[in-house]
């Protein structure tokens, strides 16, 4: 339980330290004083400060495509399984706002472990979407649009107000870590994919 706790405290203090300064802001030092441990805790069980940087990637990355592998093999219908996706996401995301800000922020930096997430967790996501929207196509659940163009829209709608959640925070008086937002920002998205993505029913009625 002890080795627990302090792996636990050196992750929880890093995180939130890399959201205040920044990763090469923030010492070995600083993270040992918040976390309440020796430096030499973290040497032991991350290899110092890069291999802690490594660890918050693939605990966020790995959890987050295990929550969508889970929904894209539930059988249901596109649009069902794409807001069930959404919900996921956003219910991942609300339980850990310092950590998915910090890793949102830091894979828009160009570096060698963030061309590597590129090319592995990021591409698997891609997959999972691309699929879902073109299997929507396919049954005239979805109207025929860019996929591309759709992920980056869905993307920037699941991301946004936790990259800018000082501004959501102080500017706009939504609180990230409520019921409510989790609930009413799911809804809006929800919303996105029927007047967006979905086929009305006028378009639905002149299908031959």
């Amino acid at each position: 339980m002890k080795e627990i706790s302090t792996r636990d405290a050196i992750v929880e203090a890093a995180i939130s330290l890399f959201n205040q300064k920044g990763y090469h802001g923030t010492s070995i030092r600083d993270i040992a004083g918040l976390a309440k441990v020796n430096t030499a805790n973290i040497s032991y069980y991350f290899n110092g400060k890069q291999g802690l940087l490594e660890y918050c990637y693939m605990n966020f990355f790995e959890t987050y495509l295990e929550l969508l592998e889970q929904v894209y093999l539930q059988s249901c219908n596109p649009t069902e399984k794409l807001k069930k996706l959404v919900d996921s996401i956003i219910t991942y995301q609300c339980k850990n706002p310092q950590l998915t800000r910090f890793i949102l922020r830091e894979v828009t930096i160009d570096s060698q472990v963030v061309r590597e997430i590129m090319s592995t967790y990021y591409v698997k996501e891609r997959y999972i979407f691309t699929q879902i929207l073109e299997k929507g196509i396919e049954k005239k659940e979805f109207r025929k649009q860019s996929i591309s163009y759709s992920i980056i829209q869905l993307k920037g709608l699941l991301s946004m107000p936790f990259i800018h959640s000082f501004y959501v925070t102080e500017v706009l008086h939504i609180f990230l870590n409520e019921d409510y937002f989790k609930r009413k920002y799911s809804e809006e998205i929800h919303r996105w994919i029927h007047d967006v993505v979905c086929m009305n029913e006028n378009e639905l009625s002149i299908i031959p």
